[in-house]
């Protein structure tokens, strides 16, 4: 039991460190060795847990990168009512988070989608479960927002997720480039406006 915990407590603190190398690198840029680097650990303790870097990665991806995208944009959101106001808090909040960090490369789901795409397959399949994840979250809570009334039954549930996923990823590569407090407050206001486009409108 004790030496179970152990392997978990080092494979947790690999992972912690990896995802942070990987975020401030890129993942082709990050080696192996800068991981060991930074966690002083022979090679030999790293690949007794896993066999490769793209296996490293993948275990991320399963343990901390779907977590920290669930946690902050999907369980918001779900089986909520008002889901524009719900679909604005969450991705506010989000923002808010990047805008304190200092380090911040901008989203880190994205920047990982297109760095593995038509390279690294396996680790791309891996990501998009994720997006898919979040996109069938945002087209859930708008359908249920169609039958609770704040959701005009005219609009595209789809296109509306595929748009604010789009939006998102694209403020957050602007907010890491600088003057990250005024883009999300201009984001969050033009984000507003789109979504009273799409509520019922009262007949006069």
């Amino acid at each position: 039991m004790e030496h179970t915990l152990k392997r978990l407590a080092t494979m947790q603190r690999l992972q912690v460190a990896g995802l942070e190398l990987f975020y401030q690198n890129g993942y082709h840029s990050t080696s192996v060795d800068d991981i060991l680097k930074k966690l002083d650990l022979s090679k030999g303790a790293f690949y007794y847990h896993f066999k490769s870097k793209e296996e490293f990665f993948i275990s991320i991806i399963q343990n901390l990168i779907v977590q920290k995208v669930y946690s902050a944009l999907v369980q918001p959101i779900e089986g909520k009512e008002d889901p524009f106001s719900i679909i604005e808090s969450s991705l506010d909040a989000s923002l808010e988070t990047a805008e304190h960090n200092f380090f911040d490369n901008g989203f880190a789901l994205s920047n990982f989608l297109s760095e593995t795409k038509g390279k690294d397959p396996e680790v791309n399949t891996y990501l998009n479960d994720i997006l898919k994840i979040w996109e069938v979250a945002l087209i859930t809570s708008l359908q249920k927002g169609k039958s609770d009334g704040y959701v005009a039954r005219h609009v595209d549930s789809d296109g509306v997720a595929a748009y604010v996923i789009s939006a998102y990823i694209g403020i957050r590569l602007q907010m890491a480039s600088g003057n990250a407090k005024n883009l999300r407050y201009k984001f969050i206001q033009q984000l507003r406006t789109y979504f009273r486009s799409l509520a019922p409108q009262p007949i006069h």
